[in-house]
């Protein structure tokens, strides 16, 4: 018998209202054991007492399911109890005394949707990446996948192999069979239209994953350029230290910012000076953190240049780190004396705050500009990414295929790759990678 599993769903710490939900074929068991509800009905609230061996345990409301037409597929039901401590407590040890009755386990309850059906792979991510959003975009792209967008995409795809092998068999099976003409070259442009489609969904500069896991935004610049102060300003507390002494910052550190809906990392370096990389002593952990400075412009999404208003030309170092991801700023205008040394750069004053709403308006463009139309579905896991390449390259590899057999191996193989991203083939041991990421109560 599966046992029937339960969980505080909602967060953990006082709250006004508490969500517990139990999932199995017990789940009615117990709440007729725990309620003085004498009728109950299936997706109807419910408001009881709820008692243990002739002890109260709180004033609350009941919601059960009956399975399938619930989110596990399994009978459920849901506790909507007061949000304290003492309360909560008291209900889960009342349901671990229930037979048959144990705490479930990280994600066991969208693994059990998705093991009846209720969801593929996918739309149980989706689950996951819904609860960690911190942002309006990544959101979105949450309840697109939950909405089952990349779901849809790849059961296409996987139509278009299944009606492509049934060609191939046909023609392995039934050679001498009076069967259509063209069946070849059918199979071959169907074969190449499909590994385009792919080819382009992979090319989407990863801007699935960089929404998932967020932007990273490194700030370049010498010494005393502002660097620390900018980051300062735009998260609006004090993450780096600021000093007038040059190298203050020895290390990278970050902060992370919601621009335009965007989850942003946004990365404080160390002041470039390149030639005291490989010095000795005190001078060596300054030089370890320009390596790391311009190792982490290298790996940046968007880079912001840094440049000090106040001197008279502009810091050559960062100017060899101009390139597409790059935004030029001039820090300091509110000095006296400051300018402008680049007409393209954008003319902020950290300490003032003048300039700074011009600056996240271009970074947001920016941003937007690579990450291209939200109105496909996004890759959002590096698993999709690594089985869709699988399914391609089988798919390139049926097209060198001396034999209709060699081919219709190869295409086999891409639609069990592209079943591997939604869970339609035998996928057991990807479960536990997956649903491992969950919170106790999902």
């Amino acid at each position: 018998m599966t046992d029937t599993i339960f969980a505080l769903a909602s967060g953990a710490g006082r709250a006004g209202v508490a969500v517990i939900r139990v999932s199995g074929p017990q789940s009615w068991d117990s709440l007729k054991a725990l309620t003085t509800t004498k009728y109950i009905k299936a997706r109807a609230a419910h408001y009881t007492a709820l008692e243990h061996k002739n002890i109260v345990l709180d004033q609350g409301v009941v919601v059960p399911f009956k399975g399938p037409a619930s989110y596990t597929g399994e009978d459920v039901v849901e506790y909507y109890v007061h949000g304290g401590r003492a309360v909560i407590d008291s209900v889960l040890a009342a349901l671990a005394d229930q037979d048959n009755h144990r705490m479930a386990e990280p994600g066991e309850f969208t693994r059990r949707a998705f093991e009846n059906g209720k969801l593929d792979l996918t739309e149980a991510e989706a689950v996951a990446d819904l609860i960690d959003a911190q942002t309006e975009m990544q959101k979105q792209q949450a309840l697109q996948q939950l909405g089952g967008g990349l779901s849809a995409l790849y059961a296409r795809w996987a139509e278009t192999l299944k009606k492509t092998l049934a060609h191939l068999e046909a023609d392995i099976e039934f050679p001498d069979e009076d069967l259509p003409d063209g069946i070849a070259p059918e199979v071959t442009d169907a074969i190449k239209k499909l590994e385009v489609e792919i080819e382009d969904h992979l090319s989407d500069n990863r801007r699935g994953e960089r929404l998932r896991d967020g932007i990273q935004v490194a700030v370049i610049g010498a010494p005393n350029a502002g660097k620390s102060s900018l980051v300062n300003a735009l998260v609006q507390r004090d993450v780096a230290i600021t000093s007038e002494t040059a190298g203050t910052t020895r290390d990278v550190i970050e902060a992370h910012l919601d621009i335009g809906g965007y989850p942003v990392i946004l990365a404080d370096t160390a002041g470039l000076r390149p030639d005291q990389i490989g010095e000795e002593g005190q001078e060596a952990i300054e030089g370890e953190g320009i390596k790391r400075a311009l190792q982490r412009a290298e790996d940046a999404d968007i880079t912001l240049l840094i440049f000090d208003g106040t001197e008279d030309m502009p810091d050559p170092h960062t100017l060899n780190l101009i390139d597409e991801r790059a935004i030029l700023v001039t820090n300091k205008m509110d000095a006296e004396g400051a300018k402008s040394q680049i007409d393209t750069a954008i003319s902020i004053s950290a300490a003032s705050g003048e300039g700074l709403q011009d600056l996240l308006d271009v970074v947001l463009e920016k941003i937007s500009q690579f990450m291209g139309s939200r109105e496909t579905p996004s890759l959002t896991r590096q698993r999709h990414r690594a089985h869709l390449q699988e399914a391609l390259g089988c798919l390139q590899r049926s097209q060198e295929a001396s034999l209709p057999e060699l081919m219709a191996e190869d295409v086999r193989l891409a639609m069990r790759s592209l079943g591997k991203i939604t869970g339609k083939v035998n996928v057991e041991d990807l479960l536990d990678v997956i649903f491992n990421d969950f919170c106790i109560g999902k």
